[in-house]
């Protein structure tokens, strides 16, 4: 399953669309998640962002052996773009998948 978190751009097709991290998070914990691509600001930041999603995927593989999706982001909030995709490439390190997608 693709998983596209927005709140407001088109879901590409052949992907789920969810709307917040918890929708996010419920997924991946399933298992089924191959990929996942992020925007963070989500209209709400009490309900969370794009990040919260990269910080419980970087957790998991750091402490559960998580096995992370291909993972992207899609924001156009630059300076929140640079710090998910530094998370990113830790999770992928961490996880050895650097350079595999």
């Amino acid at each position: 399953m693709k998983v596209y978190l927005d709140d407001e751009r088109a879901t590409p097709d052949g992907w789920v669309r969810v709307y917040w991290p918890d929708e996010a998070i419920a997924l991946l914990v399933g298992g089924s998640v191959t990929h996942i691509s992020l925007d963070h600001d989500l209209g709400d930041d009490t309900r969370g962002t794009g990040y919260d999603v990269v910080l419980w995927i970087e957790a998991q593989v750091f402490t559960a052996g998580f096995r992370p999706p291909a993972m992207q982001v899609h924001s156009a909030n630059a300076s929140a773009r640079e710090k998910m995709e530094a998370g990113i490439r830790t999770i992928e390190r961490v996880a050895g998948r650097a350079g595999t997608e």
